[in-house]
């Protein structure tokens, strides 16, 4: 065992002793090199020998000596600064993220108390279910349990079941089915300059009724005062069926901005007038148009995200709206166990003002919408007196489908578009997907059809839809590659064509 014990002393010994030799040997080692001491001690041996020339030698050697330790001990400060200011600002990172997280933990618990607190308002002017009943006239049976269940002759949706009673006799209209897509666009410029006097030039009017093709969502963006919101506001007038106009607030957050919510102290729902034109609309063949007045003055994909999703659903049967998690005995007739169906015949309309006191639109909002710029105001022109026309949306929807069909996009347009498409990607990096591409196939043809040409159709919604996905780029870096692109259109389609994707580029070449 003694040999075994030596053994294991020697072979151990041979590592840690030179481990810690070579430990004992840097910190001797750094002793060594900061002994002032002994460097005093070295002078002063020589003071008697060196003399002259040589002192001024020792001298600077001495200099530099001092100039490197000193060099030395800066740059260890300069590390052990580093070091703890790098572990002070991990630290400070942990602490903000486990801010965030708390911080987002209080969101949602608020989000989720939001109703009732809305629901409590009433109670900050000290009433209660009883006095809110003798004040309104109305009976309150939440005390006996019977609101919960939805009580004889309780009603909580009064809106919506009046509008059952409203329309229960309805007889629609005699339709003018027979208009074709260029007359209705023709005519509904003439109506905005004779009824309205409103001043669009034909371009405009059919990029607007052309967006009706391709998406539920269209988005009218510019400066302030360009007619946006008038536009919409005519064509509501235009198929005699006044717009709905939803100015949007800054305080808007979620889908309850839209369809209302369900008041636990009343027992009653808050209905929107979005709520009760949505639900108007599933009782007649009409065209409805809701604008979003101002849509980006709170952030679109928070309130309207719900919608978004639902209205890129393929099949219209699948547009549903969960209203309420229950079902009471007097609910309107078309709420099927609490859920509601979004009606066929309406698009939505937002207008955004592009200034700093609103936000920017998402990428998510503008892919699934078609953005239109009116930067210019009308002209004035004279218009023979022109009256409205009466179309339901079966015939809107068949005319606009007629001219997909009778219009698609020629092959040599697309073989160029996909050039276009390669050409971004590889010097951009920017890309579009199959919705903006099956966007683009609704959308040229519904333009031509409302008697524009193709290459102005394509011009415009590439514009719109894939170089405005620019702005998020670095512009100072993607500059001198833009005069590249506008040469590489210029082969393609020639040089008077485009004017739209060119003049946006050239206004990016100079924000760079």
């Amino acid at each position: 065992m003694d040999v075994v014990f030596k053994f294991l002393f020697q072979f151990l010994g041979q590592f840690f002793g030179s481990l810690w030799g070579a430990i004992t040997g840097v910190f001797i080692g750094i002793g060594n090199a900061f002994n002032i001491p002994e460097y005093i001690s070295i002078i002063t041996r020589y003071t008697t020998t060196l003399g002259g020339l040589a002192w001024v030698v020792a001298i600077i050697a001495i200099v530099l000596l001092v100039a490197v330790l000193a060099l030395l001990v800066f740059l260890i400060v300069v590390s052990l600064k580093k070091f703890f200011s790098a572990r002070r600002a991990r630290k400070d990172t942990g602490s903000l993220v486990q801010e965030v997280q708390a911080l987002n933990r209080e969101v949602m618990r608020l989000n989720l108390e939001k109703d009732k607190i809305l629901s409590m308002k009433v109670s900050q002017i000290g009433l209660n279910p009883n006095e809110i009943s003798e004040l309104t006239g109305e009976e309150l049976e939440t005390l006996n349990g019977e609101g919960e269940e939805g009580g004889e002759g309780e009603v909580r949706f009064l809106k919506l079941t009046q509008l059952d009673e409203d329309w229960a006799d309805y007889q629609p209209p005699v339709y003018d089915n027979d208009i074709t897509l260029p007359e209705f666009c023709d005519r509904f410029r003439l109506f905005a300059c004779s009824r309205l006097g409103l001043y669009y030039d034909i371009a405009m009017i059919r990029r607007f009724v052309a967006a009706f093709a391709s998406t539920r969502l269209i988005v009218l963006q510019g400066i302030s005062g360009t007619g946006k919101t008038s536009l919409a506001y005519a064509f509501g007038k235009y198929v005699s069926n006044p717009s709905v106009i939803t100015p949007v607030q800054p305080s808007w957050r979620d889908r309850s901005e839209l369809f209302g919510y369900f008041n636990e102290f009343t027992k009653k729902y808050n209905e929107t007038e979005l709520l009760r034109a949505m639900y108007e609309a599933n009782y007649n063949e009409n065209v409805y148009l809701v604008i979003l007045d101002e849509m980006n003055i709170a952030r679109v994909e928070y309130y309207f995200a719900e919608m978004l999703s639902i209205l890129e659903m393929p099949l219209r049967e699948e547009w549903i709206v969960d209203l309420v998690p229950s079902t009471w005995k007097n609910d309107p007739k078309q709420l099927k166990n609490g859920k509601f169906t979004v009606p066929p015949n309406m698009w939505y309309c937002g207008t955004i003002n592009n200034d700093d006191s609103t936000f920017a639109v998402t990428d998510k909002v503008y892919d699934r919408a078609m953005p239109i710029n009116i930067d210019n105001k009308g002209v004035a022109f004279e218009a023979p007196d022109t009256p409205p026309v009466v179309i339901n949306y079966h015939h809107f929807e068949d005319i606009l489908n007629q001219a997909k069909a009778e219009n698609p996009i020629s092959d040599d347009l697309l073989n160029k578009l996909a050039l276009v498409d390669d050409y971004v990607i590889a010097h951009f990096r920017v890309a579009f997907g199959n919705r903006i591409m099956k966007q683009i196939k609704d959308y040229v043809p519904a333009y031509v059809g409302t008697g524009g040409t193709e290459i102005d159709g394509l011009d415009y919604i590439l514009a719109r839809k894939v170089l405005r996905k620019f702005e998020a780029l670095n512009l100072a870096y993607i500059r001198d590659e833009i005069d590249g692109l506008i040469a590489y259109m210029d082969e393609l389609f020639g040089e008077e064509n485009m004017g739209e994707c060119k003049s946006y580029l050239l206004m990016l070449k100079k924000l760079a």
